[in-house]
């Protein structure tokens, strides 16, 4: 959940760290900090808050030095405190050691430490890793590394710099992730590539258990049980300017008017018109075990876990497969009868979640396939997985997922194609089914076009505190969305339900200061819905309606109507998500909220 960036080569080194880490930011984090290596000696510049106050604290401080290490800060053990930012040093300030991740049995380590006369500084589990490599020095950092890291248990990401090792960064991995990145005379390293990017589009993503030396001109890779090992040079697709805001005023808003492309990417060189079906190239090892199975097992965490339930009804109403969604964080400790033929789906954006990452291996326990869908290339899911499907959104730096969450729905809607098709699915049927998912950009354009008047509802509607979201079928795990949404950047309360829930709880809130986003488009489930807006009117709750264009009923019970293109209800998703998306956005900004970097939350969630 925090920024690693690090640099060793010919150029000044803190300019680079500093816009390594600000191209880290949407990670979050709440403290940030650099360590500069000059002929040995170490400087450690630390701040709390935002990399601005680093940048004061550096303004008119000369560090000079070619290699160095940055960090932003997400408080797990400790407040977010200036003593607790990282970098951490030993005793003797000889060696430096930034760290995403949590050591589990830091306490145990620390207490003993303590016993031989080390003395800390900080409220950190990171520090006892800085002082295990003073008391483990052997006079070779790789072998010193080794020793110390042996003696936790945990997850980790390090950068670590050292007095006696000169012109050397030392980096391992075990469940963060961690990539170098290749220049002519100079070498990177980070927990992003977007750090990175607009430097090297040449990257090497090191795997759990991966030790690595770089220095200006060299890497050397090796297991941390002293094996050496070989990682491919992979080459970055996609250029510095989609990680750039490009005149929107935010990140987000950018990432939603994206969307239209999201879909247009997740689809390309993916359907097969004349044939009305899809082909998702990365399952074609695969094709057997999915075209046998009658069991799917979609896991995930947050937002893609809604996009997972949306898959569960398409899915389900295109094949006979029986599809459970089940929240990663909660898979392992179900005793899960998997029998034999079961397939495993793991979505994560960032591929990865901690959470997810467990199920995945969970479930490679248990001995079934499991694939992956991420957005991320080289990401530790899509190396674990048996076979997976890429995203191709290009990077979301916005923390609240939106073109993530369309591209993700995308491509589970192919995969039902594509599994309804090797079933009962007709060709007219599969062909109907394309030119839907085609309309859909156009579509998504329209409602776009209407984010003024969007903003303008959102502004009648910024002075509530609390929020109800409702919907039916394949709009119930939109609800959900919703107030996700509106809750990660705004910071009110929302709650979203299934609409056939409301007589059992919910609907006790109701009153004149509580509004309820109702999703009703056109559909099997309208009649049903406008039951449940008809309930919330009688008990004079204000009822903001997403609805389909041209619906004159849902006007006149309604207080607003935000509308959307005609479509199939099952295609609907596509759409009643994106006014979701800017209210939520609208409301925020009209509360005066840090919309790319929420408070508490970070954007890729690699601790438990």
């Amino acid at each position: 959940m925090c920024g690693i960036v690090g640099y060793a080569g010919i150029r000044d080194v803190v300019p680079i760290l500093l816009e390594g880490l600000q191209r880290l930011e949407y990670r979050g984090y709440d403290s940030a900090g650099i360590a500069v290596q000059d002929h040995g000696a170490i400087h450690v510049v630390r701040s709390a808050g935002k990399i601005e106050r680093l940048q004061d604290k550096l303004a008119g401080v000369r560090l000079p030095g070619q290699i160095g290490i940055g960090h932003t800060r997400w408080a797990t053990h400790g407040k977010p405190t200036e003593l607790n930012a990282h970098p951490h040093s030993d005793c003797g300030g000889n060696f430096v050691v930034i760290h995403n991740g949590i050591i589990e049995n830091y306490s145990l380590i620390k207490r003993g430490l303590q016993e031989r006369g080390h003395r800390f500084k900080s409220e950190t589990d990171t520090e006892v890793i800085a002082h295990l490599l003073e008391e483990n020095w052997d006079g070779d950092l790789v072998s010193t590394v080794r020793s110390a890291v042996s003696l936790l248990a945990g997850t980790f990401g390090l950068a670590i710099l050292s007095a006696f090792a000169p012109e050397t960064i030392a980096l391992a991995r075990r469940g963060s992730p961690l990539l170098l990145g290749i220049g002519k005379n100079e070498m990177f390293a980070a927990s992003d590539v977007s750090a990175i990017r607009r430097h090297t589009n040449q990257v090497i993503y090191l795997e759990d258990e991966d030790l690595a030396i770089i220095t200006p001109s060299s890497y050397e890779i090796s297991s941390l049980q002293g094996t050496p090992v070989r990682r491919d040079q992979q080459t970055v697709e996609w250029e510095i300017a989609s990680a750039e805001k490009q005149g929107f005023s935010h990140f987000m808003l950018k990432e939603i008017f994206e969307q239209p492309e999201a879909v247009i990417n997740a689809m390309r060189g993916r359907v097969l018109d004349q044939d009305g079906t899809a082909r998702l190239g990365g399952l074609d090892t695969v094709r057997d075990q999915l075209r046998a199975t009658d069991h799917l097992i979609i896991v995930s965490c947050g937002t893609s876990y809604y996009a997972g339930l949306i898959g569960r009804y398409i899915i389900e109403s295109h094949t006979d497969i029986a599809v459970e969604v089940e929240l990663a964080s909660e898979f392992r400790y179900r005793n899960l009868n998997l029998k034999q033929g079961t397939v495993v789906l793991a979505i994560s954006q960032s591929g990865e979640t901690a959470d997810t990452l467990a199920a995945v291996r969970e479930a490679k326990r248990k001995g079934v396939a499991v694939l992956g869908l991420v957005n991320a290339v080289g990401s530790t899911i899509a190396r674990e997985t048996v076979a997976g499907i890429y995203n191709h959104a290009g990077p979301e730096i916005g923390v609240a997922s939106t073109k993530a969450f369309v591209s993700q729905l995308t491509i589970l809607y192919l995969l039902a194609l594509l599994l309804g098709r090797e079933r009962n699915l007709s060709i007219s049927e599969g062909k109907q089914f394309i030119a839907a998912l085609q309309s859909i950009p156009g579509k998504i354009s329209q409602i776009l076009a209407e984010s003024d008047a969007i903003r303008d509802i959102a502004e009648r509607y910024a002075v509530f505190e609390n929020f109800m979201f409702i919907g039916r079928k394949y709009n119930f795990p939109i609800a959900l969305e919703g107030a996700l949404k509106l809750k990660e950047i705004s910071y009110l309360h929302s709650e979203g339900y299934a609409a056939g829930e409301m007589k059992h709880g919910p609907i006790a809130l109701i009153h004149p200061q509580f509004p309820t986003v109702c999703i009703a488009p056109q559909g099997e489930s309208y009649d049903k819905i406008i039951s449940n807006l008809q309930e919330i009117k009688a008990r004079s709750g204000p009822v903001l309606a997403i609805a389909t264009h041209g619906d004159q009923e849902i006007a006149r019970l309604a207080d607003d109507v935000i509308y959307i293109p005609d479509i199939e209800e099952r295609y609907s998703p596509f759409l009643t998500v994106i006014p979701l998306q800017l209210l939520a956005y609208h409301i925020a900004n009209f509360n005066g909220r840090e919309i790319d970097e929420p408070r508490n939350l970070a954007k890729s969630v690699t601790v438990e």
